[in-house]
């Protein structure tokens, strides 16, 4: 969420913050209404407590005179003064809440690097890693592999659940329980992050924190009992809650965690979007990274979030690009992001693995995560987040980028040790 007071004091800039995004300006023009409102009520009941505290003052006097029949007509006076204000103050809550309420609906701010544009094709290309992997035969893409070896059946999950839904079998399972091992491994031994695994199920109040309610209600799963709880639509939402309403010791930022989760997803407004194979699922898997940052230090904290989700793509030797998105493809909550797209020769193009993101203090400040610096005032932590990877569709990337000839996959060297040292996937016989 931005902060009350500098939208109230940057109605412009934000008003140009929107505009880059493409978004109109409506609930911006409600809030400056609604802060006139509130200046006015709030001046009116000065106003009136300024009258009432020098009518209590006369009514004093006036007592102290014996004028009792007088200073009692004061007094009716005075409360019908109370009452006044007592109106005007639930007014001013009213409004205040009501601001707080636009200002939940307003996207973050666009670092000032964002490229200005109205869709994914003003997103900046940052740099490349690796070459496109030559074939001399049709490579097959994952739907077609992964039949044929009897490791994905999407037939069969879609008569026990429906459309969306998958199943791995035998070593395309044990490949999916591999890619998390082997990114828990990698993030916590070697990039220092904490392992967490946090509730699957998580409440309204911590998705409003990181920006999904209100605004993507229909992206996601809700229960249907009285208690309100939703699927996690990823691992940013309970592990950025951590702190959730809490005082950080400056000390001990930056904070580094790692989580492995299944997501879930009701993917609204996609429907006809990939709907092949299961690059877009209703339920898949992410190993998700997450800092809480000091806010000078953020960008260079992104930069290397962004780093560590790369090497995962760089051991298993995958070609990849890392792009800048625009101000128009840029997330809700987002200031900046940096996606990390993967090679697939099925479809000669790179897709989107991971987005890497700084939130700078827009999920700070409506979860209320704040930190100190010695003996000074709290102030909002910056929070960051970054697939490291999504689990799918790196399986995905596994079967497409080392496929052979013959139909079998070539594991990546380093995926070995979490497969039993197997270094092929070859049709059950």
């Amino acid at each position: 969420m931005l902060d009350l007071n500098y939208v109230r004091e940057n109605l412009d800039a934000v008003r140009a913050a929107l505009q880059k995004r493409q978004m109109a300006a409506d609930a911006l023009d409600d809030f400056a209404s609604a802060d006139l409102e509130r200046r006015n009520v709030i001046a009116e009941s000065d106003r009136l407590n300024a009258k009432r505290n020098s009518a209590s003052r006369e009514i004093g006097a006036l007592m102290k005179e014996g004028k009792r029949a007088e200073a009692d007509t004061r007094r009716q006076a005075v409360g019908e003064l109370k009452d006044r204000i007592g109106d005007l103050d639930r007014r001013r809550d009213e409004v205040e809440s009501r601001m707080r309420e636009l200002l939940s609906t307003l996207p973050n701010i666009p670092h000032q690097s964002v490229p200005v544009g109205h869709d994914e094709t003003a997103n900046v290309e940052v740099r490349r890693w690796g070459t496109k992997p030559e074939f001399d035969f049709e490579p097959k893409d994952h739907v077609d592999l992964g039949t044929a070896l009897g490791i994905l059946d999407l037939e069969r999950a879609s008569k026990i659940t429906g459309a969306r839904f998958a199943i791995l079998n035998g070593a395309g399972a044990r490949l999916e329980r591999a890619l998390i091992n082997f990114m828990l491994e990698l993030h916590t031994r070697e990039h220092g992050y904490t392992e967490t695994l946090p509730p699957f199920i998580v409440n309204a109040a911590a998705l409003f924190g990181t920006g999904q309610l209100p605004k993507f209600a229909a992206d996601l799963f809700k229960l249907e009992d009285e208690r309100g709880f939703y699927l996690v639509p990823t691992a940013e939402v309970p592990v950025t809650n951590y702190y959730r309403e809490e005082i950080l010791d400056a000390a001990r930022l930056p904070m580094k965690f790692v989580a492995y989760t299944p997501c879930f997803r009701s993917e609204a407004g996609s429907y006809g979007k990939d709907t092949r194979g299961v690059i877009r699922q209703h339920q898949f898997e992410k190993v998700e990274l997450v800092k809480y940052s000091l806010p000078e230090n953020s960008y260079d904290e992104l930069e290397a979030l962004t780093r560590d989700a790369e090497r995962i793509l760089q051991l298993l030797g995958i070609h990849y690009r890392v792009v800048t998105l625009s101000t128009g493809d840029l997330g809700f909550s987002n200031a900046k992001t940096y996606d990390i797209e993967v090679w697939l020769p099925s479809q000669n193009a790179f897709r989107e693995i991971s987005s890497c993101s700084n939130y700078e203090g827009f999920q700070a400040r409506r979860a209320n995560i704040r930190f100190r610096r010695d003996g000074g005032k709290p102030e909002f932590v910056h929070t960051l987040n970054g697939s490291g990877l999504a689990i799918g569709r790196t399986w995905i990337a596994v079967l497409e980028n080392f496929q052979a000839s013959d139909g079998s996959i070539v594991i990546p060297e380093v995926l070995r040790p979490y497969m039993g040292g197997r270094e092929r996937i070859e049709p059950v016989s």
